[in-house]
């Protein structure tokens, strides 16, 4: 790749800016949100574990019946940071488990500020500054949330919402700069 503006305009175009993902993030988190109040929030959490090993092929599969490639050119460096940041965020997920174990509500608040983290990386890899957006609300809402002592269904679901509608903002500025070219 030759240069930075080059490798995050491979990235935003093999991934519609990363919309698509962002937005099934938020459909898992809010199907979370859904376990917890129906269930429990123990299957609240191991629904948004789980789920969230999906997001990325069901984006992938999502963004290809868009017509989104769902790919960057392998010499990308930014490639890597994503992996990398993607490897960071798995660590984490013991963190906020443990948290659970301790308030069990203090999961869906943990891993909110774990992904507000991740999504700030995004700025870097996609060069869209809206990722700094979207990772500083959901790390005041995980920390909004925390001090409200807000239970695990309102953490999963805010956190689900604010994906959801960012993802479709991100979407939008995706499909605007696509008929500009």
């Amino acid at each position: 790749m030759g240069n930075l503006q080059d490798a995050q305009g491979d990235m935003r175009d093999g991934y519609g800016y990363g919309s698509i993902g962002v937005f099934v993030s938020g459909i898992v988190w809010v199907f979370s949100s859904l376990i917890v109040n129906y269930h429990s929030s123990q299957k609240g959490i191991w629904t948004l574990i789980i789920g969230g090993m999906f997001i990325f092929p069901m984006a992938a599969l999502i963004g290809k019946l868009m017509g989104i490639k769902g790919g960057h050119n392998k010499n990308n460096p930014l490639g890597k940071l994503a992996m990398e940041g993607t490897i960071w965020m798995i660590m984490c997920i013991p963190l906020a488990y443990g948290l659970s174990l301790i308030k069990v509500e203090w999961f869906f608040q943990g891993m909110l500020m774990i992904i507000a983290g991740r999504y700030l990386t995004f700025a870097s890899i996609y060069g869209i500054r809206l990722y700094w957006v979207l990772g500083t609300i959901l790390g005041l809402a995980a920390y909004t949330l925390f001090r409200m002592e807000a239970g695990g269904f309102p953490s999963a679901l805010t956190g689900g919402l604010i994906e959801i509608i960012i993802g479709i903002v991100i979407y939008g500025l995706y499909r605007y700069d696509k008929q500009k070219i």
